[in-house]
């Protein structure tokens, strides 16, 4: 690599990694609490419901769970439930998840539980009020397993919808106003009944409040949550962080082709493959090579770990399944206008670009020993 005289650019890069997977195509729903919590601090109070909801038709259902659902199909991170002193029965959240999970009789009593201790966190001025739905799920998705799920949800943002009917040989307009718009869930955890132990799998959703300090009440101060930084989550993470560098970093600071970046990412891809463990100093040597480009790698991986308040230790032990996983999302592929599309699995001395004068084109120079 050559360092280039690229003008830095100032917008931010933003991490994008592999989804972990929670589909709900086998799921189905089970029972729904709904309760509604107001703000503490401006004096409003909480309504808890008597019963579950009972749905009058199978549309209700399959509604209710593509809003529910769908957005965690684009999860990035799980989570665990925690307690600061270390106790996870003092997490009301997980207690109360518990006893649903052991006895599914309580679970609208402890929907109600659930709503009174949101409610007791719900202390911020700018915490908007809203209905919580409590849910019970059967055969989620998560990473491969099919579990039952404990659904948390809250809608703080309401719409006016405007309906179009027919009407006397031509068409009327009404309007609805307070509406929820099921493609737009504001709040939610899914709570999975695995590793209850480590403070169950969970997932959340959170597109309110963000960069506010409201924010932290729904994550830090009513789930109580902790990213999970077992040996899955750090080789996954390593790996997006890598590929992310590459694909979006690199051309800040060196001239680089893209079969340049699509051999460090196949580099990476083969010290995963063949290591057991992962050695940050092994991995910068051996894959990227370059003293500069070692020490931007250092940086940007320095700059997730703060963003996420994930830290990813210089050692670790390598999941086979999260190399799996992200194998998927890394691309080997050299696309040439609509032509061409040339795969590079193996060395990249043994191709060469260069550019035709009298066809005024690029080219890219093959070698091999034989056809197969």
């Amino acid at each position: 690599m050559e360092s280039s005289q690229k003008k830095h650019r100032s917008e931010q890069y933003l991490f994008t990694f592999a989804a972990i997977m929670v589909s709900y195509f086998e799921a189905s729903l089970d029972t729904v609490s709904v309760h509604h919590i107001g703000n503490q601090s401006q004096n409003e109070l909480y309504s808890l419901s008597e019963q579950p909801l009972t749905f009058k038709d199978e549309v209700i259902p399959q509604l209710l769970m593509q809003y529910f659902l769908r957005p965690f199909e684009k999860s990035n991170e799980v989570y665990y439930l925690m307690h600061s002193g270390g106790d996870l029965d003092l997490n009301e959240v997980h207690h109360y998840a518990t006893q649903i999970f052991e006895d599914s009789g309580k679970f609208h009593e402890m929907s109600e539980q659930i709503a009174k201790h949101l409610y007791k966190v719900s202390n911020h001025p700018n915490i908007k009020p809203g209905e919580l739905y409590v849910a019970y799920f059967k055969n989620v998705q998560i990473e491969g397993n099919l579990l039952d799920a404990i659904g948390i949800f809250k809608s703080e943002n309401k719409e006016t919808y405007l309906k179009v009917y027919p009407e006397q040989g031509g068409f009327g307009i009404d309007y609805e106003e307070n509406a929820i718009n099921i493609n737009k869930l504001d709040k939610g955890a899914l709570i999975f009944n695995i590793e209850k132990e480590n403070g169950y799998k969970v997932v959340v959703i959170d597109h309110t409040n963000r960069g506010q300090d409201a924010a932290a009440y729904w994550k830090d101060e009513f789930l109580q949550l902790k990213i999970r930084n077992d040996s899955f989550n750090q080789t996954n993470n390593t790996l997006g962080i890598y590929k992310n560098f590459v694909t979006q970093k690199l051309d800040d600071e060196f001239e680089l082709s893209k079969a340049d970046k699509i051999d460090l990412l196949n580099r990476s891809m083969k010290y995963f493959k063949e290591k057991e463990t992962f050695d940050m100093d092994e991995f910068a040597g051996e894959v990227i090579g370059n003293p500069q480009a070692i020490e931007s790698f250092r940086n940007f991986k320095s700059q997730y770990e703060q963003e996420f308040d994930s830290p990813i230790a210089d050692t670790f032990e390598i999941s086979g399944n999260a190399v799996k996983k992200q194998q998927r999302v890394y691309k080997s592929v050299l696309k040439l206008d609509k032509n061409f599309h040339i795969y590079i699995h193996g060395d990249k001395e043994l191709i060469e670009k260069g550019f035709d004068e009298g066809k005024s084109m690029n080219y890219y120079k093959v070698y091999f020993r034989e056809e197969q």
